[in-house]
């Protein structure tokens, strides 16, 4: 892999754990508000399962896999 596409990966990494993190910070909030609309809530825990999925994609990208 040449060094600009790992830069670019890893550039779209950082961005993903922000959102990951954002998210997680956002159910946290609507879960403790005892307000929370159970779908708005659902959707919200589906769009970070979505990036978590996203984040392991590009880390197996990035790290190759070691063949014993």
């Amino acid at each position: 892999m040449d060094t600009l596409q790992d830069v670019q990966l890893r550039n779209k990494l950082h961005g993903l754990y922000e959102e990951h993190r954002d998210l997680d910070d956002a159910i946290r909030v609507f879960e403790l508000s005892g307000k929370a609309d159970p779908l708005q809530l659902q959707r919200l825990k589906k769009m970070k399962l979505n990036i978590k999925d996203k984040i392991a994609q590009i880390e197996n990208m990035l790290l190759p896999d070691i063949i014993a």
